[in-house]
């Protein structure tokens, strides 16, 4: 029997880390987050929802590696759509190279069968900034083990626009009313979806989320933004071309996550991402 991580911040549980969870193949089984709370104790993330139900709260989920599906759901074929395919892969916890309440280091595999695709290093923290906020610091670091060059698509690069999902996740709750969504100098989906960003920040009802990439690779992936039709944001590893991973090669890729109670504004977001980045 294992027992999931509980993630703690000044004292409080703000995140639950389910390293081996029990899902359904077509799922993608993968390690997640979920609930992550703010400091206030109000939910942030969902979990198989009925609009997907392969969305698992703050994940790390690829729709397209070397043709396997490790996001769950369909997989889009060029000249018939999304199509349920049996090409899902799993995310397996392999150790733990650290365990504490404020973070981990965790190894993983992502396999197809006995294969190991891919292997990863992640490393998570948790940081307080206020007495009402406080960030996630989420690092993926995957390395091809094989003797041959693989690459990271998405869905956008088999012929579907707009769709170049996969990479870091993180599926919100879904309100009664769309959230709001803002950079620096933009706002609304339309003006956001697709495009980079130091930091892009959604807010709900009682909760903001400012996510900021960490390093200068994850900032020049485009941010991947739903709001009206669900609320989510992602760090798109293969925007509109596929990337390619030699072998032993390593992809790293860190995004760091503000949680705050509140709508924050667009001085507030700033300084908060300058705070946890600091």
């Amino acid at each position: 029997m294992t027992t999931d991580l509980v993630l703690r911040c000044a004292g409080r549980p703000v995140g639950r880390y389910r390293h081996r969870p029990a899902l359904a193949p077509q799922l993608s089984p993968r390690p997640y987050l979920h609930p992550v709370t703010t400091l206030g104790g109000t939910p942030v993330t969902e979990e198989r929802p009925e609009d997907h139900r392969h969305h698992l709260g703050v994940s790390v989920a690829v729709p397209d590696v070397a043709g396997r599906n490790f996001w769950g759901g369909r997989t889009f074929v060029p000249g018939r759509g999304p199509t349920l395919l049996d090409n899902h892969g799993e995310q397996r916890h392999d150790e733990w190279k650290l365990r504490d309440p404020d973070g981990f280091v965790e190894d993983l595999s992502w396999r197809t069968g006995g294969t190991a695709l891919l292997r990863e290093r992640r490393t998570v923290a948790v940081t307080a900034l206020t007495p009402t906020a406080w960030a996630l610091d989420f690092t993926s670091a995957l390395t091809n083990p094989g003797p041959e060059e693989l690459s990271i698509g998405s869905p956008a690069t088999n012929g579907r626009p707009g769709a170049g999902y996969g990479g870091f996740f993180w599926r919100a709750p879904k309100g009664p009313a769309a959230p709001d969504v803002f950079t620096a100098g933009a706002n609304g989906e339309g003006a956001v979806h697709g495009r980079t960003a130091d930091w892009l920040a959604l807010t709900g009802p009682g909760w903001t989320l400012v996510f900021a990439g960490a390093t200068e690779a994850t900032r020049r992936d485009p941010w991947f933004v739903r709001t009206a039709e669900y609320p989510g944001v992602g760090s798109a590893l293969a925007w509109d071309t596929r990337l390619p991973l030699p072998p032993g090669g390593t992809v790293v890729r860190r995004v760091v996550t503000v949680v705050a109670d509140g709508a924050l504004q667009r001085p507030e977001a700033a300084a908060l991402v300058r705070k946890a980045l600091s």
